[in-house]
């Protein structure tokens, strides 16, 4: 490469870092009819166990483990801890297969496995994986530098890095099976999602709608890496896999090349709708089901029409990447509401029928029920206070703006809840077939808007808005911008919730204990009765927590739960940045709502796990 091109990059890799690095971003199914785990053709796995992020293919995190219950969770303690070295958003959930432990950190995703038999001696580490890594990706990163956990299979522990690449290490030894690089960040695209393994395939999908990056989701072979299919979220049919099996359940999801005849002139090749949420299998039907991001530019007026595929749901046939149907949350998105969160799959008996029914906490505010076979919405709750629209039509099946709070170029709306991270954004949400609540950890944001000029530069940021955001006003002396809430889905209503003074942005897990775990961003670990929402035990960490929770059976038989403590995302940006406090639009205006959150809580780099004595 010429000296003057190499220049070049470095010069453009820094600027990125100083203007937009951190623009701020079981395989059982669960019956809830019976309370019991259905039938699937998943393989077998142990209770014991936590081998994937998400738990289970259906996205549950719900453990069957019971021996912390409500009367003996006020007895936990701490029993072992691991830095990783990595002082950045720790948002990885570990997972744990056999005697062994696997923690990926943010970037530079260095890979451990920790040994349970030999817990909180020495002899913890196993091995460590130091993958090869450009260090150029921290520089065209969203919003931080966040990896969201591993997945294993086949003997093997699969991650993905931030510079684009999906790597397969040997979980017995940490020797490198396989290395493929799926994504270029010299355009700004990156991968901070956790893979998902659906027998022989591997599905991962990239991040870059804030650098005007075309969203997609790979299929590769679990067994050497191979790419086998790619599915985009924008462009004509062919390139979206929609085909003559797609059977949309609204009118307005039909029609030839959506895809590019809803986006103005050739803005589709830039129009985000990226994959870096969670990915959902039902065996049974053979679909997979992921979201789409916000589409690439912020300003809707840069690109008028509903911009297919994006802010929206596919189911995906698990074997071809064929999509079978589609759903889109928010048409012509105006607020950055993405729909990547998990969806989550059970079966709930409304009216006088069970139902195949998948649960979703949408950024837009609003508690989807979809059929999962269909794609038809059978209601669709505010959990949060919503400004920015009026409902969701279920006849049509589309949301109602609200035209008080539209934003244009150069126009300031205010007070438009929920705020651009949503009523919910990434932090996953847990379902109990016990008590047949869904446990959601989420934000109570409102924000101001302003629609402004974007050019796009290949690999810069593509954003066009100012926003700033503040707690919600209608909660005033509380000092809560954020909660822990217990919905029931059928009845459409929260039955308990738990305010927090910060956004609640870990994941959590509940247990057939009744005990539910999540954390705070000023470093709390809490237990709380699954049922009541009382809360039961909680334990101060080094670091507010964004991770996401688990709990396995150790080698002693003992179930233990563990958490990774270490502030950052795009909501704790001004920690692991550093942003400077005074500029209030850093973060893409979350730093206006979190000034506060430097006193609170340092960065951290901690693993946490607890147990009963």
């Amino acid at each position: 490469m010429p000296r003057s091109e190499r220049r070049r990059r470095r010069v453009r890799a820094a600027t990125l870092a100083a203007l937009g690095g951190l623009l701020l971003l079981s395989s059982h199914a669960v019956s809830a009819a019976t309370g019991r785990p259905a039938k699937t053709h998943a393989p077998a796995a142990s209770d014991a166990q936590w081998p994937m992020a998400a738990k289970n293919w259906q996205n549950t995190r719900f453990s069957e483990l019971n021996q912390i219950t409500p009367a003996n969770a006020g007895r936990l303690r701490l029993a072992w801890t691991f830095s990783t070295g990595v002082k950045k958003g720790q948002e990885a959930a570990p997972i744990v297969v056999g005697n062994t432990m696997y923690v990926v950190t943010p970037y530079p995703n260095i890979l451990y496995a920790l040994d349970l038999t030999k817990a909180g001696t020495p002899g913890v580490l196993k091995w460590k994986y130091v993958p090869p890594t450009i260090p150029a990706a921290q520089g065209v990163a969203c919003c931080d530098v966040v990896n969201r956990g591993a997945v294993y299979a086949d003997g093997k522990v699969i991650i993905n890095t931030l510079d684009g690449q999906t790597i397969a290490v040997d979980a017995a030894s940490g020797r490198e099976l396989w290395k493929t690089r799926v994504g270029n960040i010299h355009i700004g695209e990156t991968i901070t999602m956790s893979p998902l393994v659906v027998r022989d395939k591997v599905f991962v999908g990239n991040s870059g709608g804030e650098l005007g990056v075309r969203g997609w989701i790979k299929a590769l072979a679990v067994s050497n890496g191979r790419l086998l299919w790619t599915a985009y979220s924008t462009g004509p049919d062919s390139a979206v896999k929609i085909g003559p099996r797609f059977r949309a359940f609204y009118p307005s999801e039909k029609g030839k090349d959506l895809g590019v005849h809803t986006w103005p002139p050739g803005q589709w090749e830039i129009g985000g709708g990226n994959v870096w949420g969670w990915v959902s299998y039902d065996p049974d039907l053979n679909l997979i089901y992921h979201g789409t991001g916000n589409p690439g530019v912020w300003n809707p007026d840069l690109r008028p029409g509903d911009n297919k595929w994006t802010c929206g749901l596919f189911a995906r046939d698990a074997d071809t990447g064929e999509a079978r149907w589609f759903y889109q949350w928010t048409p012509h998105d105006l607020f950055d509401h993405d729909g990547v969160n998990e969806n989550v799959l059970v079966d709930l008996p409304l009216g006088r029928s069970v139902r195949k029914v998948l649960l979703s906490a949408q950024r837009d505010g609003y508690l989807y029920v979809l059929d999962r076979a269909s794609g038809q919405v059978l209601s669709a709750t505010p959990f949060v206070r919503v400004t920015a629209y009026k409902g969701v039509d279920l006849k049509s099946g589309r949301i109602q703006p609200n035209e008080a709070k539209e934003t244009h170029t150069g126009v300031v709306v205010r007070d438009i809840a929920p705020a651009s991270p949503g009523g919910k954004d990434w932090q996953p949400t847990a379902w109990s077939p016990r008590t047949r609540l869904l446990y959601i950890p989420h934000q109570t944001l409102a924000m101001d808007y302003e629609g402004t000029d974007a050019n796009y530069i290949e690999g810069t940021p593509y954003v066009g808005a100012d926003v700033k955001m503040y707690p919600d006003p209608v909660r005033p002396g509380d000092g809560s911008r954020g909660a822990f809430t217990a919905w029931d889905p059928v009845r459409a209503r929260p039955v308990w919730e738990i305010k927090e003074p910060f956004p609640v942005w870990s994941g959590t897990v509940v247990t057939a204990g009744d005990v539910a775990f999540y954390g705070t961003m000023d470093g709390w670990f809490k237990a709380v009765d699954a049922r009541t929402g009382r809360v039961l035990w909680r334990h101060k960490t080094d670091s507010g927590i964004i991770g996401q929770p688990v709990t396995y059976r150790g080698p002693d038989g003992k179930q233990y739960v563990a958490v990774l403590a270490g502030v950052g995302g795009w909501s704790g940006a001004i920690v692991s940045g550093p942003i400077d406090p005074r500029d209030r639009g850093a973060a893409l205006g979350f730093v206006n709502a979190m000034t506060d959150l430097p006193k609170a809580t340092p960065a951290g780099d901690k693993l946490y796990v607890f147990a009963l004595p």
